[in-house]
């Protein structure tokens, strides 16, 4: 099928033209184990109940309605119905809080929010007093809970019912017929490091210029089964699932995050876009099987590993032709060992894997690589509705890389090493923030990323966040990404924060994985009592200090984390440590471990 890169108004409806009863979405109602599908008829039918209805509340043209929900089906009619009648659709991340979600709807004075499951309604409901603007909500999961006789609140299916017969499709026709490639069709809440977060403006013009860049180097088709498993609020998800609607491709909605390796293993996705944690995840689990079988096993991947290494990323990466007797052993080995990996996560059929969202480890690139699954590193924001650059299927890359920036976008770095881009896919501001809007713009119409960069043969390499950069007290830089990817990969480490700005050292917060934790305790005759007392303990510490020293080698001396100290719970969004997109925020950190972090540096 060619690629349908119609108005948002248009688009669902445009690629029902073409592919009718065949299957276009396949997921599970709020709380069921059973998978569904709906046809791209289906679909077309539900967003134009949707945008009836929405009609019939009163939703008028550029109005802001919002989304605050996990994945599911009603979200991606909500979004299509909206965009049919030249709304504009307001995700809100599903693990927002209070504070937040009374911000974004007081900002973007929103009248009708359609919310998921029973948490997010409860949140509505208290913030609901505070928000002026706010009149009612509608409530996708039909097992919540909604207060008897109270005109504010209203489940989704009964809200379709005020779309029923379509008594307004000739309005609808017409509002789409007026839309224009100029409508903003999201604005885009950013999760934020620092500060207040700000909406990130994105209009239909971006989306079409992005779905025909994507188009020529993301080559998904309606062959493929795309796993949606980072939220739809997500811009990555969200511009990746409009592109795959773009090629008819099914959709399977994966509602519950926490369950993406099984419904991997039950719907045998062939693409999916992830964020690098998920691929670090995946490289720790397969190896933790490996150490756990039998020796004969355990070097019999060892080899498929160096095979798989040498042939993919010492050959097929650099564009070279693999010598024929090592291609020969690795299609044995690709067909034996690496499938029956492939097999375990589901991945029987991988075609390719967008990843970004964060760096990289190489370490977990080269891994994903060898074991013959197609990783497609890129970068984006949301202020460049997602991909800024990325690899291409099939052609020359290099591990550490962003890949090639996409067509239309011009990169730029400035004098400083800032990343600076312009083109169709660049956002025209922030919500009401005009202010911000033109510090994030150079005189001549370049956004400034926050990143520092550089270009070599025409692909694009990132060094740090700029604001991220710290200056240790002895006037030394330091990029705390790029040590802390360095030192996730050790499979005793789930989470951690650099500690340097203005310290005399290095230093580190660590989240470990405590299920490992544990069982390195049990196996070495180490007692404890709890968490607390794990983390504490002398052996403990020594064995990881041991495990980070040796991953750190290839870091100047004083990039070399020195000390550091295990933390008993993990980093929460709760506590304010984390963003929705679960980025840590180094300020809260540094006041919420204060007591820790200054111990680091007592003499």
């Amino acid at each position: 099928m060619q690629q349908v890169n119609s108005h948002l108004s248009r688009l669902v409806h445009d690629v029902a033209a073409q592919l009718g009863k065949r299957e276009a979405l396949i997921y599970k109602d709020f709380g069921s184990q059973k998978w569904k599908s709906y046809s791209w008829n289906d679909f077309s039918q539900k967003v134009r109940l949707v945008s009836n209805a929405l009609l019939n509340l009163g939703v008028g043209v550029q109005e802001n309605i919002g989304v605050f929900s996990q994945n599911a089906v009603q979200y991606l009619f909500t979004d299509f119905g909206a965009w049919g009648i030249r709304a504009v659709t307001i995700p809100f991340y599903a693990t927002s809080s209070e504070q937040q979600i009374q911000f974004m709807i007081n900002d973007a004075q929103i009248r009708f929010l359609f919310v998921g499951e029973q948490a997010q309604f409860d949140k509505a409901r208290r913030v609901f007093a505070t928000c002026h603007s706010l009149s009612k909500i509608i409530v996708y999961d039909p097992a919540v809970s909604i207060p008897a006789g109270d005109p504010t609140c209203m489940y989704f299916d009964d809200f379709l019912k005020l779309g029923e017969g379509l008594p307004r499709q000739s309005e609808v026709d017409n509002l789409t017929a007026q839309a224009s490639m100029d409508d903003i069709a999201n604005i885009l809440y950013t999760s934020g490091t620092t500060g207040d977060s700000k909406g990130v403006i994105l209009s239909c013009a971006q989306y079409h210029a992005a779905m025909e860049a994507n188009h020529k180097c993301v080559p998904v088709t309606s062959e493929d089964r795309v796993m949606n498993f980072l939220p739809f609020t997500h811009i990555f998800e969200k511009g990746w699932k409009i592109l795959c609607i773009t090629m008819g491709a099914r959709l399977i909605v994966n509602t519950n995050p926490m369950e993406v390796q099984q419904s991997m293993r039950e719907q045998h996705p062939t693409c999916m876009s992830a964020v690098p944690r998920f691929w670090e995840k995946v490289y720790h689990g397969v190896l933790e099987k490996i150490e756990n079988t039998s020796p004969l096993k355990r070097k019999l991947f060892e080899h498929a590993l160096k095979v798989g290494h040498r042939h993919n990323i010492e050959y097929v990466s650099h564009g070279k032709r693999p010598p024929m007797a090592l291609h020969l052993e690795y299609e044995m080995l690709n067909k034996t060992v690496f499938s029956l990996v492939r097999h375990e996560l589901g991945l029987e059929n991988a075609h390719f894997f967008p990843t970004a969202g964060a760096a990289v480890s190489p370490h977990v690139e080269e891994f994903v690589h060898s074991i013959g699954i197609n990783m497609i590193v890129g970068y984006g924001l949301t202020e460049s509705l997602a991909t800024v650059s990325c690899d291409h299927l099939g052609e020359p890359y290099t591990v550490g890389s962003v890949g090639i920036p996409i067509s239309g976008i011009s990169v730029r770095i400035s004098d400083e090493g800032e990343v600076l881009l312009k083109g169709p896919t660049i956002t025209r501001g922030y919500y009401r923030r005009d202010d911000q809007t033109k510090q994030s713009f150079t005189e001549d119409g370049y956004f400034r990323t926050g990143d520092a960069g550089y270009l070599k043969n025409g692909e694009l390499y990132l060094t740090e966040r700029i604001k991220d950069l710290f200056k240790t007290s002895n006037g030394k830089y330091i990029a705390p990404q790029m040590i802390e990817s360095k030192l996730l990969v050790d499979k005793y480490i789930d989470q951690m924060a650099i500690i340097a700005d203005e310290r005399k050292f290095v230093s580190a917060l660590i989240i470990p994985e405590y299920r490992l934790l544990e069982e390195f305790a049990r196996e070495h005759g180490i007692n404890f009592k709890d968490r607390v007392d794990l983390c504490r303990n002398p052996q403990i510490h020594q064995m990881l200090a041991e495990r980070i020293d040796t991953l750190q080698q290839q870091l100047a001396k004083y990039e070399q984390v020195k000390r550091f100290t295990l933390l008993p719970q993990p980093f929460s969004l709760e506590r304010g440590e984390l963003t929705n997109t679960l980025k840590i925020k180094r300020r809260v950190l540094n006041q919420n471990y204060k007591r820790e972090i200054d111990k680091m540096y007592e003499e």
